[in-house]
């Protein structure tokens, strides 16, 4: 039963649009969708959240993922809003990442839900902005909603793999300063080459503490802009530093550490994107392990660093097609997820 309606309302949502920032009709179809169940979900903006009567003296358990895309990116050979299924394979927009997740946590909160012996409140949320880390996502209805989380379920393609640690994301505008002068004379004082100077510190840089399971920070340039004219020495050279950054480090820490060995001026655009990792005897991590489901670190960043509580990420799908043309979910997989899900909600124990 479970396996059909997921299957139904993700082709749904895949029908319709819901670029980060106009998730409204697709946040109205879960919203009436769960009215449709017996349920009283509420919305803060563009997340749709719906939970039981909470019980304060139990722990609360959050199932989360996300009803946002990216843009379709070239490629395509189906159409992206398309929901083409063949019996085995869907295709459209979303439908790896997270569409699969969202539905499969979906009808697990409905399942879960009606049992009154649960020995822990359950909360659902399908949330906005996710694919732009937007401030008006999870970020928002976790702060304008009256629940604390004690533990997160994070729904994304992780092939029902158990991400257990995530690193943060610093990304950070540099401005390397010279001064303008003749390209033919000597005077001048060329910013690409100081920026040149930062790159390769940047690109030589080896961080001393390593995570045990996120592995090393990895800082990358990723855009680079100076100069408008040929004869003209520049006296400015514009990068972007992409900072994937692990649970032995902060972002501010990383930051410091760049400041005080580069002579750019460096901008970070956030510090809320934070790392992440759960104990590794956490009662879920060793739910997983006792399930025989991989647990690992994950590079790729997600709704799970708005919840300051203990997290996963889990779901079914492969993060390899997340993002790329002729994205596509299997029923199998479906199924997959759906079953991993309840197994791990299953006589679980979170302690408040």
């Amino acid at each position: 039963m479970s396996l059909e309606n997921s299957i139904q309302l993700l082709k749904k949502l895949i029908t319709t649009e819901s670029l980060s920032k106009q998730e409204n009709v697709t946040a109205n179809i879960l919203e009436n969708y769960l009215s449709i169940q017996g349920h009283s979900p509420f919305r803060v903006k563009n997340n749709v959240i719906c939970h039981q009567a909470l019980d304060e003296t139990k722990p609360t358990l959050v199932l989360n993922s996300h009803h946002d895309t990216v843009k379709v990116s070239e490629g395509w050979t189906k159409n992206p809003f398309g929901a083409e299924d063949d019996g085995d394979v869907i295709y459209g927009l979303g439908s790896n990442d997270a569409g699969a997740s969202l539905v499969c946590l979906l009808h697990t909160y409905l399942d879960f839900s009606q049992d009154s012996t649960l020995p822990y409140n359950l909360v659902f949320i399908a949330s906005a902005e996710e694919e732009i880390s937007g401030k008006e996502g999870l970020e928002l209805a976790l702060k304008e909603i009256d629940i604390t989380p004690d533990l997160a379920i994070v729904g994304e393609p992780t092939s029902c793999a158990m991400a257990t640690a995530e690193k943060g994301l610093m990304v950070i505008d540099a401005e390397a300063i010279g001064t303008a002068g003749h390209a033919a004379n000597q005077w001048g004082d060329n910013a690409i080459y100081a920026a040149m100077k930062d790159i390769q510190y940047i690109e030589n840089l080896a961080f001393e503490k390593e995570s045990t399971s996120l592995g090393k920070v990895k800082l990358t340039v990723t855009q680079i802009e100076a100069g408008y004219q040929h004869n003209v020495v520049p006296d400015s050279c514009k990068f972007v530093i992409d900072c994937r950054v692990t649970d032995a480090y902060s972002l501010e820490g990383v930051l410091e550490l760049l400041k005080a060995n580069c002579t750019s001026v460096l901008t970070p655009r956030s510090v809320r994107l934070q790392p992440s990792a759960i104990a590794s005897d956490h009662p879920i991590v060793q739910k997983a392990k006792a399930l025989n489901i991989k647990c690992y670190g994950s590079n790729t960043l997600s709704d799970q660093v708005f919840f300051k509580c203990p997290s996963v990420k889990i779901g079914p799908g492969d993060t390899n097609r997340s993002h790329k043309a002729d994205e596509y979910i299997t029923h199998k997989e479906i199924q997959q997820g759906l079953e991993t899900y309840r197994l791990l909600l299953q006589n679980l124990n979170i302690n408040k």
